[in-house]
């Protein structure tokens, strides 16, 4: 896998592109872990397409992981739906009142409109072979959203970030496949499973 593509640069303002190898989240000694081989058939846009997947995803179950265990920790216990969600985490979203849900769509509508103007190219400026053709000074997760000034300015440190980032969504993946597979095998909570 020495397929060396030029994926992005880590700063818009710099020129140098890196290859797959040495992509934020690959490292040694296994490299980029590509085991279907994705990468090896991909373009640069589509390489840019499957990290800004993999980056959101990795948030996402980061939350998930965060939520279970804290929503089965305050269950009763809390303001929040008036203490009526209780049992497992698993059970929780079929509890919750249907406005929930309306307040929780559209908040997720308006962030991914937001995620699609800052990271998408407008449809209408993309050839049709190219669907979901991100901008090209954008770099896949990089959203401005930083209200406590964590994003180093040193190249060098913000890779090492993306990195961390990277890994630890990939680990909150396969927690959150981890919770929801124990909670459906036997009904319980994993806090449950904890203290038992």
């Amino acid at each position: 896998m020495k397929t060396s593509v030029a994926i992005l640069s880590l700063f818009a303002a710099s020129a140098s592109a890196f290859s797959i190898d040495t992509i934020p989240g690959a490292l040694p000694p296994v490299g980029l872990f590509d085991p279907l081989g994705f990468s090896a058939k991909a373009d640069e846009p589509t390489l840019k397409r499957y990290r800004e997947a993999e980056l959101t995803h990795g948030r996402v179950a980061m939350l998930a992981t965060v939520g279970f265990l804290v929503g089965e920790a305050v269950e009763s216990k809390t303001f929040l739906f008036n203490g009526e969600v209780t049992g497992p985490a698993i059970t929780h979203l079929a509890q919750v009142n249907p406005t929930f849900w309306l307040i929780l769509g559209v908040g997720i509508a308006r962030a991914e409109l937001d995620r699609a103007k800052i990271g998408w190219v407008e449809p209408e400026d993309v050839p049709v072979a190219k669907p979901g053709l991100l901008r090209d000074e954008y770099i896949p997760g990089n959203l401005g959203f930083d209200p406590l000034g964590l994003k180093p300015t040193d190249p060098d440190e913000f890779f090492t970030m993306q990195t961390k980032e990277l890994q630890n969504g990939r680990l909150a993946m396969l927690g959150a496949a981890g919770f929801l597979a124990q909670e459906l095998v036997d009904g319980k909570g994993i806090l449950e499973h904890l203290n038992a």
